[in-house]
């Protein structure tokens, strides 16, 4: 495989927990609800399949873990930033705390023996797979990664500006209380926005326990939950920018594998820390000015209403 090509494989391969997570916080700040616990959700997921994977033998298993864990800890966010209207930017810190601290006492009980675990391999599709360049970034993953792209293109279809559900949402976000003036639940359509959040960000902590290490380690998400947070930022809360914010946080990560083989001589230190440096500008402004949803972090209090 060519240096590029290896520079692409690895970029989609690291992007795709970002495009996961990412899909549902995109859904979930359009509809006003920031979740900077996305880390923590993708933390659990991937602490839960790992865990849920060793004890059934099995991946499958594992993933089923992972979404009931994550969205488990995402109904803790929706209770706490929803329904008790706490708010959004403190409750999303604490847990993520949570999260590491469990995650991580929870490994050094669980896999005091070792850490492997049963994950999925790579499902080539014959043909497609040797396209030059983009064969094997694209066409060349596991089945979770496969299961991944799928879902993020439906979740841009569903919630699109075109459809009901896309236009409640940006409704919701927009001005919640005309939005719940005109009939709209918005109290639920927030809490199925953030269990949504759950379920992607635990595919994705599942990809990363099971489809790219087939193992578990402390902190494992190593800051990609926030990653996803700003790439929806960065993506100016549109589908297609968030994806292409995704990709390019991903080509960034995987430039530290692939840079030797580019011919760029580059310190060790510089590659580590360019995704995190790049997000820092993307959402500076430096990148364009963008408007948030208006009632973004807002927690909605319905006015009382004369009968």
């Amino acid at each position: 495989m060519s240096a590029t090509g290896e520079l692409l494989d690895g970029g989609v391969r690291l992007a795709i927990p970002l495009l996961l997570a990412s899909a549902g916080e995109l859904v979930s700040e359009r509809a006003g609800v920031l979740n900077l616990s996305v880390e923590g959700m993708m933390l659990a997921g991937a602490f839960a399949g790992a865990v849920g994977a060793r004890a059934g033998g099995s991946a499958t298993a594992g993933v089923l873990c992972a979404l009931l864990a994550a969205v488990l800890t995402a109904a803790l966010q929706a209770l706490l930033s929803v329904t008790l209207r706490s708010d959004q930017i403190v409750t999303g810190i604490a847990i993520n705390a949570l999260a590491l601290g469990v995650t991580t006492y929870g490994a050094r009980l669980y896999f005091t023996a070792g850490r492997s675990v049963p994950g999925f391999d790579r499902m080539p599709i014959p043909g497609l797979r040797d396209i030059p360049l983009l064969g094997r970034a694209l066409f060349d993953l596991t089945p979770l990664g496969y299961l991944a792209l799928a879902l993020v293109a439906l979740l841009a279809v569903l919630f699109s500006h075109r459809t009901g559900w896309g236009l409640a949402i940006t409704a919701i976000g927009a001005d919640a209380v005309t939005a719940d003036r005109s009939g709209l639940p918005v109290a639920a359509w927030r809490w199925i926005a953030v269990l949504l959040v759950g379920a992607t960000s635990g595919l994705a902590g599942a990809h990363l326990a099971l489809a790219d290490v087939h193992a578990f380690t402390d902190n494992l998400t190593g800051g990609a939950g926030y990653l996803a947070v700003v790439a929806v930022i960065a993506g100016r809360w549109r589908a297609l920018p968030t994806v292409l914010a995704c990709l390019f946080f991903g080509l960034a990560e995987a430039l530290q594998f692939a840079a030797p083989a580019l011919g760029l001589h580059l310190p060790t230190a510089v590659l580590v820390m360019s995704p995190y440096l790049l997000a820092v500008l993307a959402v500076s402004g430096l990148v364009g000015a963008s408007r948030s949803p208006a009632a973004l972090t807002r927690p909605f209090v319905r006015e009382a209403r004369s009968r």
